[in-house]
């Protein structure tokens, strides 16, 4: 049987503990990414749109050194949206930072209407490099 292994950032941000989630699960040679959000170090969502967005990339970023992961080892990218429409322009303008060039990762976005608080989220599936296994 295989041991499954939580997952935390440095500065794991109070969401964690309120509402009793890993950031991530290692099982194997994948991770398992939970949804990450633009929050802030005590939980409450970042206000302005486009900063968000990149908080929550900079949240994800956080969670997968902690597991010796990178961008580059992202197998499976989802993003929820509150406003797909209305946001397109500026997911695109933060993606565009975060992936420069190509191989750019696959990628599904959803719309929902609820995200506790939040505007946007982006869980991922990462492998995780083999000199870090």
């Amino acid at each position: 049987m295989m041991n499954n292994q939580a997952i935390f950032p440095a500065d794991r941000h109070a969401l964690y503990e309120q509402h009793g989630y890993s950031a991530a699960i290692r099982s194997g040679d994948l991770l398992f990414v939970s949804g990450q959000v633009g929050s802030r170090a005590d939980g409450s969502a970042e206000p302005d749109f486009t900063a968000q967005v990149r908080l929550a990339f900079d949240n994800l970023k956080a969670t997968l050194s902690a597991a010796g992961c990178g961008l580059e080892d992202l197998v499976d990218v989802t993003t929820f949206h509150t406003d797909p429409e209305k946001q397109f322009a500026s997911v695109m303008e933060v993606k565009s930072e975060v992936f420069p060039s190509a191989p750019y990762p696959n990628w599904t976005a959803v719309g929902v209407n609820w995200l506790a608080g939040f505007d946007f989220e982006i869980k991922v599936i990462a492998r995780v490099p083999s000199k870090v296994q």
